[in-house]
């Protein structure tokens, strides 16, 4: 079988990157897979020296096999200038724990690295697939897909790898670890814990958290596997997690064997399912002499929020060197507020995980980085456990990280202050106080850090009193349906439309005032209200019940099914009130009540207000 698909601007780098996706990373285009490990047996300058090395490797006669047939075939045309050179590696394919988890996948790999082939793909602008014929081919469903997925997924995600050309910020996932002994142990524990989704009490989504948790255990469990085998001992490393959250990190790095312990400010209600044998403690933490721990192996920071740039400086200010850390950044904090940005030719992400590393490297640390498998967006972490100097340079090495963290400091002092109320960021994570504060509980480290609040208010405008939302919404409608480009057909005015900055300069300064107290302030309000408000791209529209069925996307026009039978006429109809012309929907097709005789009881359960569903787990 022979599978060709043309390309254009294809440089001959893309394409092998392309390729080497697929040798290395099999798993992205096969989700049956968990990786794969390559050995590599070098390079060789000829045909009969790769049919040497293939036969004894192979363990058979290779001369009138697939491979030599299409070896021989580009070998007519080669060059007399040409310089001949073949890559041969053997490389291990790992599946998923199925039925076929103990059994070895491996595959010789052979890469024609000549000169006029190089020529020839970059002049043809191909991606060609080639395999023996239907008869010959094995298919496991496993490891080895059924033939028509070679071209009908593989051959095309080549081609498209190789015209996108975007090679990646970070390192390759599970870089630091065996594979294969993560895949078997992950799905080991995801059975093990599985239980925990059904019973999770938490408001934030169960079998996103627990199995990410899991998957966090999996790698530190790894990770400190091959640390004893490295160090020739069998004692199971202890740690302590910092802003634990949800414990489940701990209750499984507990339950797994090693001690430690997990601190978090604020109690959370699956605590009391986990038993005595998980070790959370409640308490506020301050990056001061009060929280060092000299007799821990490792420092755990899992999406630890402010005290994420502090997990290095902890670290390394341990006894005798003892301690290594690991932490998985998520939202941006400096040592004592939010992290400002320092240039635009990054992402916000990647200068993140550069600052940290940077932090590292200050503090003494070789600094290792990888990217986990986890259900985030947010996945690169970063492991401390070598120092680059010797123990007789602490004292140089502590005054250059006193001298980092002052400067840091700095920055802070001589800028505004921002309140823990002035806003969230876009994942939902707290901002605290970062004005200067002599009485702070870390003031023999810095100066202006606070941890958060033990209990954190709901900052989503839905506290806001209502006569003040109302008289928002009716001011912002109002001059929508008078501006310039409204819309107005045979019946009834669409209105206009109008920036969300041109919406704020209708509104007093008090009002603005209040907004900007709550996380996304004037924007949020608008968008809680959507019952009359589309807001799309920094624009603000009066919403067309007409085109915007309820239940349906703010961006379609086709109609969709109907709300829940208990969330019809629940609610007064804003249009049927207010807009001169009414609602543009007859009382039976409107999902909101023409009148308070259509009005009805809600039917929705009400739950428990909580804080974002961010700082809830993490």
């Amino acid at each position: 079988m022979s599978k060709l698909l043309e390309i254009d601007k294809c440089s001959v780098k893309t394409l092998y990157s392309a390729v080497d996706v697929w040798i290395k990373k099999p798993h992205v285009v096969n989700k049956r897979l968990a990786g794969a490990t390559q050995s590599s047996f070098g390079a060789v300058s000829d045909t009969p020296e790769l049919h040497q090395l293939l036969s004894s490797l192979l363990k058979t006669d290779v001369e009138n096999s697939g491979i030599f047939q299409f070896i021989h075939a580009s070998d007519g045309k080669r060059e007399d200038d040409a310089l001949g050179l073949w890559s041969v590696a053997v490389r291990t394919i790992i599946p998923k724990v199925t039925q076929t988890a103990e059994r070895k996948f491996k595959e010789v790999i052979i890469k024609e690295l000549r000169l006029y082939l190089m020529k020839r793909m970059a002049l043809e602008k191909t991606v060609s697939l080639h395999a023996l014929s239907p008869e010959q081919w094995f298919s496991d469903g496993v490891a080895y897909p059924k033939l028509s997925w070679l071209y009908s997924e593989l051959l095309p995600k080549l081609s498209r790898w190789a015209l996108e050309d975007k090679a990646s910020d970070f390192k390759s996932t599970l870089s630091l670890i065996p594979v294969e002994k993560y895949s078997l142990l992950y799905q080991q524990l995801k059975e093990k814990y599985r239980h925990l989704v059904k019973v999770w009490p938490e408001v934030t989504d169960p079998e996103k958290f627990v199995f990410e948790d899991v998957a966090i255990a999996t790698y530190l469990l790894v990770l400190w596997a091959e640390e004893r085998i490295e160090n020739g001992t069998n004692v199971k490393q202890s740690f302590v997690d910092l802003g634990c959250g949800n414990g489940l990190l701990v209750h499984i790095l507990n339950n797994e064997g090693h001690p430690g312990k997990g601190i978090d400010i604020r109690r959370r209600r699956i605590w009391d399912l986990y038993g005595p044998a998980t070790n959370l403690e409640e308490s506020a933490i301050t990056p001061n002499n009060g929280f060092l721990f000299p007799t821990t192996d490792w420092l755990i920071g899992n999406h630890s929020d402010e005290l994420t740039p502090w997990i290095p400086v902890i670290a390394a200010r341990q006894i005798f060197f003892l301690l290594s850390f690991f932490v998985l950044p998520c939202c941006f904090f400096d040592f004592c507020g939010k992290y400002q940005r320092r240039q635009c030719l990054k992402s916000q992400y990647k200068e993140y995980i550069d600052f940290i590393t940077e932090i590292s490297s200050v503090c003494g640390f070789h600094t290792e980085e990888d990217c986990l498998r986890i259900p985030s967006t947010k996945r690169v972490c970063l492991i401390g456990k070598t120092r680059r100097y010797k123990q007789n340079e602490e004292a140089l090495v502590e005054e250059q990280r006193s001298n980092y963290i002052r400067g840091r400091e700095g920055l802070f002092s001589s800028s505004r202050t921002c309140t823990s109320a002035e806003k969230l960021d876009q994942d939902g994570s707290v901002f605290h106080n970062c004005e200067q504060n002599p009485s702070s509980a870390a003031k023999d480290w810095v100066n202006g850090f606070h941890p958060r609040e033990k209990t954190e208010s709901v900052r989503n405008c839905v506290s806001l009193p209502r006569d003040l939302v109302e008289a928002v919404v009716f001011k912002v409608a109002m001059t929508l349906l008078n501006t310039e480009n409204s819309q107005c057909d045979d019946t009834w005015n669409k209105g206009g439309s109008m920036m969300i900055g041109d919406v704020a300069s209708l509104l007093d300064q008090p009002t603005l005032q209040a907004l900007k107290n709550e996380c996304g302030g004037l924007q949020t309000l608008l968008r809680n209200n959507h019952q009359v408000f589309r807001v799309e791209g920094g624009w603000v529209f009066i919403r067309d019940w007409r085109t915007n069925a309820p239940g349906q996307s703010s961006r379609g026009t086709s109609k969709c099914k109907p709300p829940p039978l208990g969330a019809l006429k629940t609610r007064l109809c804003w249009f049927h009130t207010h807009h001169p012309n009414g609602c543009p929907l007859p009382s039976q097709e409107c999902a909101f009540a023409h009148g308070e005789t259509e009005l009805r009881p809600s039917t929705k359960p009400r739950k428990k207000l909580e804080h974002d569903q961010h700082n809830v787990s993490h």
